[in-house]
């Protein structure tokens, strides 16, 4: 239904798209703001009569709403309702391993002072 409903609304802006890029201009625009004959007109003149295009445009205007609203309460009553003040905590991680390989182990028994890194103790060099 989801689909179908997208898909519908997908040609009711392609037709809207095509109904007012066909409609002619109606005059004026922005600048009949700054006063002249166009302002008396458009304030006092009387009303047109509506064309075919201008009830298209209306009618396909009022379906790519009324669609755009209904898409909108699906695809949130989709989802299921979560908490944003609980988090889920992560997991707790295997300790790392050491990145130098046998400055984590043990000394070995027998080694006598070496350290780690394979040298003599200078207090007991036998001397």
């Amino acid at each position: 239904m989801y689909g179908f409903l997208l898909a519908v609304l997908v040609l009711d802006g392609i037709f809207m798209s095509v109904v007012i890029l066909l409609q002619s201009g109606k005059g004026g625009g922005l600048a009949a703001v700054g006063g002249g004959s166009a302002m008396t007109e458009g304030v006092l003149g009387g009303r047109q009569a509506a064309t075919m295009l201008t009830r298209s445009t209306w009618v396909s205007g009022t379906i790519f709403m009324v669609l755009a609203l209904v898409l909108s309460i699906m695809s949130s009553r989709a989802q299921a309702p979560t908490s944003v003040i609980q988090v889920q905590a992560p997991a707790a991680a295997a300790a790392p391993a050491p990145v130098l390989p046998g400055l984590g182990d043990p000394p070995a028994e027998g080694t006598g002072n070496a350290d780690p890194a394979g040298t003599v103790d200078p207090g007991n060099s036998g001397n």
